[in-house]
């Protein structure tokens, strides 16, 4: 009896957590920068082993040391419409940029001091199992510089540069290549110059980045998987987020395909015979009630009867002649 109750608990956990498709892994910046007395961008995404998750998620962000370093930062999704609401932010600095449900914990922090030049590593964990948790281990190093630390973007501003700007998506579609393999593409733009990052179901695919004047463009490579793929741009002024949806034509050979087509057919073919059936019936209707009116015996005048009752009349009196 055990043994069929523990059974059941394991198909109701696999049923919630979804089919083992990935592993979990973590794509961090080895290093970023930031300006004392501004804001800077940490970006951490992650992938994890199942399919579908809509449980509770928890994000940690901790220093100087994975597992065991003090937390900056923590908030908490309870369900799939909630927000991850906030329950550390070390004197309010740590804000979540990114969206845990699609794998994005990245976060800012502003009013940079040196007490923030560290080490950061940011940590994901789901609902039920032990094994359900994942924490980068080499980190991000946070390098705080002085404005006065860069004369070139000095130079670069007097020189007619470009001001400080938001990010901004100009372009975000899927290309086509060799093979019947596809590619998403993303275009942004802002000063400093955004990073770029690619979430969805393929995220973890090869990628080739390069930039030009005020933008850049990265491409995520062989997308395999259908869904919503969106490319989100972080520079210290803020970010900003774009989606594409890449749906994978099948070959007519795929049983599946065929036998929907097949199903999108024959429905079609119902409809029209019950169209057709529709108007011969009513046509038949039609000629059923005209013939019947047709039968219906028909009063009709007489010229004969008109005439005797014309000759029945009585003749005019005549005087009486003596």
């Amino acid at each position: 009896m055990r043994r069929i109750i523990g059974l059941l608990v394991f198909l109701v956990y696999l049923v919630r957590m979804g089919v083992p498709s990935h592993k979990w892994s973590m794509q961090v910046p080895s290093d970023v920068t930031g300006e004392a007395r501004g804001g800077v961008v940490l970006l951490c995404t992650f992938t994890h082993p199942h399919k579908y998750y809509d449980g509770m998620i928890t994000v940690i962000w901790r220093i100087r040391e994975p597992y065991n370093g003090s937390q900056v930062f923590r908030c908490v999704v309870h369900s799939s419409s909630d927000h991850c609401q906030t329950a550390v932010s070390y004197k309010g600095k740590y804000k979540l940029l990114g969206n845990p449900r699609h794998n994005n914990i990245s976060i800012r922090i502003d009013n940079l001091t040196w007490a923030d030049d560290n080490r950061y590593f940011c940590r994901v964990e789901f609902a039920g199992d032990i094994h359900d948790r994942y924490e980068s281990r080499s980190g991000i190093r946070l390098h705080v510089i002085e404005w006065e630390a860069v004369p070139s973007l000095h130079a670069s501003f007097d020189l007619g540069g470009f001001p400080p700007a938001a990010p901004r998506i100009v372009n975000i579609t899927v290309l086509p290549g060799p093979d019947h393999i596809f590619s998403a593409r993303c275009t942004a733009e802002g000063e400093p110059l955004p990073s770029l990052i690619w979430t969805g179901p393929s995220a973890g695919n090869s990628t080739s980045t390069y930039s030009q004047s005020h933008q850049i463009t990265k491409e995520l490579h062989a997308l395999a998987q259908d869904g919503r793929y969106t490319c989100t741009a972080f520079n210290s002024l803020g970010k900003a987020e774009g989606s594409v949806y890449f749906y994978k034509f099948r070959a007519a050979g795929d049983p599946s395909v065929l036998l929907t087509l097949l199903f999108a057919l024959g429905i079609k073919l119902f409809l029209l015979l019950v169209i057709l059936g529709a108007v011969v019936y009513q046509s038949k209707v039609h000629s059923t009630a005209q013939e019947s009116l047709s039968r219906r015996p028909q009063v009709q005048e007489s010229n004969y009867e008109n005439l005797n009752h014309g000759n029945n009349r009585a003749p005019p009196a005549t005087a009486a002649t003596q």
